[in-house]
């Protein structure tokens, strides 16, 4: 794979100022747009603009080095500051002798690097950093068990690291350290009238979806049938001024299949509607591709549907595609806020209650063994697990217990505690005092940055095609913070102020349906179609054989498991079949790999 972004640095000839200006003249730096003057060279990808320049509703798309040089310039180290859009850069600056790399807010594009005393490498991808070797992160791949990804900043690479979203790295004459470029501060105290606030949200929508329209030739738009995606198309059919091109993925297997509600949004809306229903055959033909795309093992089981939609587009002559992400997570749309907020109410009862109430709740007391007391003691149980652990109560890889799929060698590299750690890391980063703000912050890492972007990204750039996502703006994501909480989810009604603003623009049908997005019914038709069946078994023997999964746990998994939960084991199914394809792409192109003796130390 090919890096949109890339470059080395000698980090001693830099801190040299006699040597500076002769590596700045022969410095190499990679890239779709790079800039440099006198003293500093840049290297970008995306769409900066200056905050000061205004320029999200219309006006040329200005080329991405050219403006986060002229930013650094003007303002140093703080420059991401005054930023908007979606950005990955790097920065080479002889005269403060640094360099300077940076991610946008949601880390919409991604920057990767390896530092030491000498040098400092760097790619948009982890597979393409210079020198990185082929030694893999063991613990890296426990993550990408227990998450389906791998959080930054580890990489599956050991030695390489991945920038945060709305994190940079600066090196220079003092050492090297990454900080946080975009505070996380929900405004909770700010009043505002329901009707200025639809005014606004409404006008800043109808913005942003334009800035993405610029210079394209032809955009088409993700359909799932949900608020969000249908939002996006009817904004992009009305400022268009004709029909939106819309694509959908729809399954054949019930339960998985909403393929409904994206008619009816196209239907109401006047979409050019491309309906997709994927098959097993897609999926055997499709896996080792979408698979092998990504620069480090991924298990967004969206991936692929995704794809094919991105795949449908450019074929119809689009340039762009538009994504609702963001919505569920800017404006308290996913299931388990509502949970959440339920479970938290027990920990509003007296503590003396409490404490009557706890014993009767333990392992050995008979109120488990009555039906309709057991669900009573599991919701006070699940309640006194603390955030953000109790989001991971029911977490497969853990469920399933880690000593019974993978082997005792693989488990001795890795520390099982190490993801619970990084996910409190990541809560105490946001000190608001509501719930549901803090579970939107904590999912704009693990949901948005770490899966639901890359998923989109590596579907999209995978096709040949560009993609924008409207509702991640940053002037929209500005609007979300200063919004109520009790706006986002009221009581336990999902994402209450989005849906109201946008009564009588979205088919009501829309506004209160549940939203499934893209699921794969991949267990499902494991059991059901011989060459899906195939291809992970030889998957799953293969990790295996590499002394990663156990062999009895793969012979069970197939014989018992599957066939009599193929919805639930399905997951863990798929999560390995695409870490092995990943992992032979990587034994194609590099020759080999070996795993550490132990995970790489990190911080987050």
């Amino acid at each position: 794979m090919k890096p949109r972004l890339s470059g080395q640095i000698d980090l001693s000839r830099l801190r040299d100022p006699a040597a500076a200006q002769d590596l700045l003249a022969s410095l190499v730096l990679h890239g779709s747009s790079t800039a440099r003057n006198a003293s500093a060279a840049c290297v970008a990808v995306g769409t900066p603009r200056r905050r000061s320049d205004d320029a999200l509703a219309q006006g040329s798309v200005a080329d991405a080095a050219s403006v986060v040089l002229a930013a650094w310039q003007a303002s140093g180290p703080e420059l991401c500051s005054a930023l908007v859009g979606n950005y990955a850069f790097a920065v080479v600056d002889v005269v403060r002798a640094c360099v300077f790399l940076a991610v946008d807010r949601f880390a919409s594009e991604t920057l990767c690097y390896r530092l030491d005393e000498q040098t400092l490498a760097f790619a948009d991808r982890a597979d393409c950093v210079d020198r990185r070797g082929n030694e893999l992160d063991p613990q890296a791949i426990f993550d990408f068990l227990y998450f389906h990804m791998i959080p930054a900043p580890r990489t599956v690479f050991q030695g390489v690291r991945r920038l945060p979203a709305a994190h940079a790295l600066l090196v220079d004459r003092q050492g090297a350290r990454e900080v946080r470029h975009w505070p996380l501060r929900f405004d909770e105290e700010r009043g505002m009238s329901f009707a200025s606030a639809r005014e606004t949200f409404l006008r800043l929508l109808r913005e942003s979806v334009a800035s993405e329209l610029v210079g394209q030739t032809q955009v088409g738009a993700f359909l799932s049938g949900g608020t969000d995606s249908s939002t996006v198309v009817g904004l992009l059919g009305e400022l268009s001024g004709k029909p939106p091109l819309a694509y959908s993925i729809g399954f054949a297997a019930e339960g998985y299949d909403e393929m409904e509600y994206a008619r009816i949004a196209a239907k109401h809306f006047g979409c050019q509607h491309r309906a997709y229903y994927v098959t097993p055959e897609d999926l055997v033909a499709d896996i080792p591709a979408v698979a092998q795309h990504h620069d480090q093992p991924f298990g967004n089981s969206s991936a692929l549907p995704a794809y094919i939609c991105a795949r449908l587009a450019r074929a119809d002559g689009c340039s762009k595609m538009l994504a609702g992400d963001g919505g569920d997570e800017l404006f308290g749309g996913n299931s388990r806020y509502a949970m959440q907020r339920f479970l938290e109410f027990y920990h509003r009862l007296p503590g003396g209650m409490r404490r009557l109430i706890e014993p009767l709740c333990a392992d050995d007391s008979p109120l488990r063994r009555i039906p309709g007391l057991r669900q009573a003691t599991g919701y006070v149980r699940h309640s006194r697990v603390p955030m953000p652990d109790r989001m991971q109560s029911f977490n497969l890889l853990m469920q399933l217990d880690p000593a019974n799929i993978l082997t005792s060698g693989f488990l001795a590299r890795v520390e099982a505690g190490e993801p619970p750690r990084h996910t409190r890391a990541t809560w105490s980063e946001c000190a608001t005092p509501s719930l549901i703000n803090r579970m939107l912050a904590y999912d704009w890492r693990y949901t948005l940055a770490d899966s639901d972007l890359p998923k989109v990204r590596g579907a999209t750039q995978m096709a040949g095609i560009a993609v924008g996502y409207p509702l991640l703006a940053d002037r929209v994501t500005d609007f979300s913070l200063a919004l109520p909480a009790n706006w986002k989810v009221r009581g336990f009604k999902l994402r209450w102020f989005f849906k109201e603003a946008l009564r009588g623009f979205l088919p009501d049908e829309i506004i209160t349906k549940q939203k499934k997005g893209f699921g794969l019914p991949f267990g499902v038709w494991a059991t059901q179609t011989p060459a899906l069946r195939q291809l992970c078994e030889e998957s799953l023997s293969a990790l295996a054989q590499r002394d990663i999964v156990r062999g009895d746990f793969v012979r069970r998994l197939f014989a018992e498991y599957l066939p009599e939960h193929p919805g639930y084991y399905g997951e863990m199914v798929w999560i390995l079949t695409m870490l092995e394809q990943w992992l032979r792409r990587l034994e194609t192109d590099s020759g080999g790999f070996r795993l550490a003796a132990s995970g790489a130390e990190l911080g987050r």
